[in-house]
């Protein structure tokens, strides 16, 4: 099993790529809740980011069907977490409190 830097209910930014382009307007950086991390794939689904559409078919009797929205997947490699302090997405750094391990932001220490 593969270890992503992102865990479930975190807040991220977009960094790179067309997903970025595509939902941010210049000098904004987009940001999301991440719903769901796929540590075998490599991938996170973000709130609100990476949208796509499914058809669906009815499949019982009285049931509609249609085009629905849904976030899609997006390579974790593509966002970085964001820290409240600086405002942008950061790399992250362990402290240790004794048996406790918390993440801070690498540039201003902030506990994320």
């Amino acid at each position: 099993m593969n270890k992503l830097h992102i865990k479930k209910g975190d807040t991220v930014v977009l960094n790179v790529g067309s997903y970025a382009n595509k939902f941010t307007k210049p000098g904004t950086p987009k940001t999301g809740k991440v719903l769901e991390v796929s540590p075998k794939e490599g991938k996170v689904i973000v709130e609100g980011l990476n949208m796509v559409t499914k058809h669906v078919k009815p499949r019982k009797q009285g049931e509609t069907g249609g085009i629905v929205k849904a976030e899609g997947a997006i390579p974790a490699c593509k966002v970085s977490l964001y820290c409240p302090k600086c405002g942008k997405g950061v790399r992250t750094h362990v402290k240790m409190d004794g048996d406790k391990k918390t993440r801070v932001c690498a540039k201003c220490g902030n506990e994320i």
